[in-house]
């Protein structure tokens, strides 16, 4: 009987709560080990799927955080019609 790799959880501190995504860098480490996960095919189909959808969730996350940090980058370097920075209160998240 072959033995089955148990499916890789998210550690508790990292774990976001409901409704809340993880800090970025965490949620791109735990991407990658679900690519790694995924990637073995050692999985039942039930827990491929489940990690899959995480996956997703986190990929998302993650590219919504970086589309927010490109805008405020943009922002920041962003230059006036006379040539003069344009500065403006930013929101800290």
């Amino acid at each position: 009987m072959a033995s089955r790799k148990p499916t890789p959880a998210a550690p508790p501190d990292l774990a976001p709560r409901e409704g809340e995504s993880p800090a970025f860098e965490d949620g791109i480490r735990r991407l990658g080990e679900i690519v790694e996960s995924l990637e073995g095919g050692d999985l039942p189909l039930e827990d491929s799927l489940r990690l899959f959808e995480e996956g997703v969730r986190l990929a998302r996350a993650s590219q919504s955080k970086l589309d927010k940090a490109e805008k405020r980058v943009e922002e920041l370097l962003s230059i006036d019609d006379e040539g003069n920075a344009v500065v403006r209160d930013l929101e800290v998240e």
